[in-house]
C-alpha cells in the first residue's frame, strides 16, 4: 500500500475489509446465531410510506384552513337524487344511480329471490364449481344488448381491466391510452409489461402520430379510450378512433364504466351514440355498479376474445364467482333500461338543464356533453373544498375532486345526475352554488 494513499481511501478499504469478515463469520455461524441484516428503521413503519405522509399532509392544510375532509361520508340508506347523511336529507349529486334503479323495488326483489335460492356466495370460481344459470342469464343479456358474440362478468369492475389487459398483452406489445384513463387500465399495463404510452386527451391526431412513429416496433398494439370521461363529462369521436385502428392494424378497447346505459337513443352507449357499428370495436368494457345498480365489470365481444378471457384470464379463473344476490340485480336492471326508455330520456333533461344553466351563469363546465355528468371547475383545491363545504351545510351533498387527484388548476366539483333529480333541485344547487362562489371570490 502507498504510504501516501489518502486517508477516506484508506478507510473505505479497512470497513470493506471488516464488511466481509463479517459477512463470513455470520454465514458460517449457526441457524439462530446469525446477526441480523441491517436494515434503516424507516423502511420497516408504515407511516414513512409516500403516500400516507401525502395524506397527513393534506389533512394539516384542511384543518388549518377550517375545511372538514369531504371524503367517508356515512349514507344511512340507499343513495339516488337524495340520500341521508346522519339524521339529515341532502340533494345527492355524489352517486353513479344515474337511472335510479338501486332501490327500485323490483330490483331489490330480483337481489332476495336469488339470495333464497343460491345462497349468499357461490363460494368457488365458476369454473370449478360457481357456475349458476343467473351467471349465464346476465352474460347473454350483456351480449345480446351490444350485439356481439358473448361477453364475461368479473367480480370487480377494476379486475375486469387489469386482468384483461394483464393478461392479453405482454413484453412485445404497445398500449396507447388517453392520458385521462381510469387507473385500472393503467394497472393492467403496468401488469402486462408492454410499452405503455399516453396521448393527448381526446386526441385522434397525437394517437395517428405515436402509431406512425411507434407501430412498426411491436406485436400487438391495443388502443384505449373511455365511453364517458367521468372527470370531464365528455366524449372521443369514436369514428376517427376506429379508423385510426384499422389503418394501423391494431386492437381498440373502449371502457364503457360510465357510458353504457346514458349513451346512445336507447342506452347500449357509445357506439350508437356515434352510428358506428358495433364490431369496428375490438373490445368493449363495462361496470355493472351505475346504469346496472350491482356491482362488477364485464367483457363483450367476439367468442375467441370471451372464451380466453374466460378460461384464462387470471382475475376471473382465480377468483369466486360473483354472488347471485349482486348479478340478479344487473340482469333485471338490463331489461328495465330497455322497457322503460323515460329513465334515460329523463337523465338527459336534467342534466343537459343543469349544464345550460351553469354556462349561463357563467361557469366553467369544461367540455361536458351534459350528460350525467357535469364538472364545475375552480382551479383551486382550496375553494373547491371550502364550496363543497358551503353547499353541505345548505344540505347539497357533491364532492370535491382535488389535487393530486387532478392538477391543481383543474380542481372541481363534480356533479353526477340521476333521472330522478327534479327542477326545482337542480335550480336550488345552481343558487347555491353561485351564491357560494361569489362569496369565495374576494377571499
Amino acid at each position: 500500500m502507498n504510504p501516501d494513499a489518502k486517508p477516506d481511501l484508506k478507510a473505505r478499504l479497512i470497513a470493506r475489509a471488516t464488511d466481509r469478515r463479517r459477512l463470513s463469520a455470520s454465514a458460517s455461524a449457526p441457524i439462530g446465531q446469525k446477526e441480523a441484516t441491517v436494515v434503516e428503521d424507516r423502511h420497516t413503519r408504515f407511516d414513512t410510506l409516500p403516500g400516507y405522509q401525502q395524506i397527513q399532509l393534506i389533512r394539516q392544510g384542511a384543518a388549518q384552513f377550517g375545511v372538514p375532509d369531504p371524503f367517508f361520508k356515512l349514507h344511512q340508506g340507499n343513495a339516488g337524487a337524495t340520500t341521508r347523511i346522519g339524521d339529515r336529507e341532502y340533494i345527492n349529486f355524489a352517486s353513479y344511480n344515474y337511472l335510479g334503479l338501486s332501490g327500485d323495488p323490483r330490483i331489490k326483489q330480483a337481489g332476495i329471490d336469488a339470495l333464497e335460492r343460491y345462497g349468499s356466495s357461490v363460494s368457488a370460481s365458476r369454473m370449478v364449481s360457481g357456475e349458476r344459470p343467473v351467471h349465464q342469464a346476465l352474460e347473454r343479456g350483456l351480449a345480446e344488448a351490444y350485439g356481439v358474440d358473448d361477453a364475461v362478468v368479473f367480480v370487480s369492475g377494476h379486475a375486469a381491466n387489469v386482468s384483461t389487459i394483464g393478461y392479453l398483452l405482454g413484453a412485445r406489445d404497445l398500449i396507447l391510452h388517453d392520458e385521462y384513463i381510469h387507473n385500472s387500465s393503467l394497472i393492467g399495463a403496468q401488469l402486462s409489461g408492454a410499452r405503455r404510452m399516453s396521448f393527448a386527451h381526446n386526441d385522434p391526431d397525437a394517437l395517428t402520430q405515436l402509431l406512425i412513429r411507434h407501430r412498426g416496433q411491436f406485436e400487438r398494439v391495443l388502443i384505449i379510450i373511455e365511453g364517458l370521461y367521468s372527470m370531464d363529462g365528455d366524449t372521443p369521436d369514436l369514428a376517427r378512433f376506429v379508423e385510426i385502428k384499422q389503418r394501423h392494424r391494431a386492437w381498440l378497447m373502449v371502457d364503457e364504466a360510465h357510458s353504457f346505459g346514458v349513451l346512445g337513443s336507447t342506452g347500449r352507449g357509445l357506439h350508437e351514440s356515434c352510428n358506428v357499428a358495433v364490431d369496428q370495436v375490438d373490445i368493449w368494457m363495462g361496470t355493472l355498479s351505475k346504469s346496472l345498480c350491482g356491482c362488477g365489470g364485464y367483457i363483450a365481444g367476439s367468442q375467441p376474445l370471451i372464451d380466453t378471457l374466460r378460461y384464462l384470464a387470471p382475475g376471473f379463473l382465480y377468483s369466486v364467482g360473483m354472488p347471485a344476490q349482486v348479478a340478479a340485480p344487473s340482469l333485471r336492471a338490463l331489461s328495465i333500461l330497455f322497457e322503460e326508455p323515460e329513465r334515460l330520456q329523463r337523465l338527459k333533461a336534467r342534466s343537459s338543464d343543469f349544464l345550460r344553466r351553469a354556462r349561463e351563469a357563467g361557469l366553467n363546465t369544461g367540455d361536458s356533453i351534459g350528460m350525467a355528468v357535469v364538472p364545475i371547475i375552480l382551479g383551486s383545491s382550496l375553494v373547491a373544498a371550502r364550496v363543497s363545504d358551503t353547499l353541505f351545510k345548505a344540505g347539497i351533498n357533491v364532492q370535491p375532486i382535488l389535487y393530486p387527484a387532478v392538477p391543481e388548476k383543474s380542481a372541481r366539483l363534480r356533479f353526477f345526475f340521476s333521472c330522478d333529480h327534479t327542477e326545482a333541485q337542480i335550480e336550488r344547487t345552481l343558487d347555491v352554488l353561485v351564491d357560494a362562489l361569489a362569496r369565495e371570490r374576494p377571499r
